[in-house]
């Protein structure tokens, strides 16, 4: 079968591709580094010949409001049209847990004008709705510094590694369309605020975490359930903490070399 990865260079999509030819796929990494450029369809016709699956891990290169809109309708808009040119069988889609509860956020707001696409296309479709990704954990932390202190809520999160997000958008992506939206999340809760003392721990990090129930998490006011997903979710395996020993092992590991 094969499958595109539209963003098959970035963070899941290199992932997701690997994973997708240890199965035995036909999975092709569509990026701007390979000509494909969803914002003006150049590439997408040819990348798209004979493809059964299209799957968009794209995200915008700006988080500005009206740029981050303009991305996701545009490039979902096109990679759509081109797909039925193709006759693709299934659009997977990765989008974000909670994304209706943030719509504060332009982010969120585009992410919501993508899945709304999504939904009124004519070809079937899963929407995959993701936790946070532990690699983001140090950008949910540098985001909240202020000073010395780090002040985040005790709002409850569910992360996950990326190796699981891959993981499970690979199983979702050889399946049947489900004409819906399917959530994965990590095995644990964490508190916002806990979860930043156990990375900076790890990291031997001396800023302090403040639990601040008014702080925001990207700029976004959240409730205790904001960011978890439901209770039918599909869970990855990898817990926080095993992910933060690997993470310092690689990082002696490529000291070593270095040295």
């Amino acid at each position: 079968m094969k499958i595109v990865v539209i963003g098959g260079t970035g963070l899941i999509g290199s992932r997701l591709v690997s994973k997708l030819r240890e199965q035995g796929q036909e999975a092709v990494a569509a990026s701007p580094k390979s000509g494909v450029n969803t914002m003006t369809g150049e590439g997408l016709a040819e990348a798209l010949k004979g493809a059964s699956v299209v799957v968009d891990v794209t995200n915008s290169p700006s988080w500005e409001d009206a740029a981050v809109l303009e991305f996701f309708e545009t490039s979902t808009r096109n990679q759509l049209t081109y797909e039925a040119a193709a006759g693709v069988g299934h659009h997977v889609a990765l989008s974000v847990v909670g994304t209706e509860r943030m719509l504060a956020s332009g982010f969120f707001r585009a992410k919501m004008a993508q899945e709304n696409l999504i939904k009124g296309s004519s070809i079937p479709h899963t929407i995959i709705r993701a936790t946070q990704f532990f690699e983001f954990v140090k950008g949910i932390t540098d985001f909240s510094t202020e000073g010395d202190k780090v002040r985040l809520p005790d709002a409850l999160i569910q992360p996950m590694a990326a190796d699981d997000v891959a993981t499970a958008v690979a199983r979702i992506a050889t399946g049947a369309p489900v004409n819906g939206t399917v959530e994965i999340g990590g095995p644990e809760k964490f508190g916002l605020d806990e979860l930043a003392r156990q990375y900076l721990a790890a990291r031997k990090d001396p800023r302090e975490v403040v639990t601040d129930p008014n702080a925001s998490y990207y700029g976004v006011k959240v409730s205790e359930r904001t960011l978890v997903p439901e209770d039918d979710a599909q869970l990855g395996e990898t817990r926080f903490e095993t992910w933060l020993a690997a993470q310092a092992a690689n990082q002696i590991s490529s000291l070593a070399k270095g040295a």
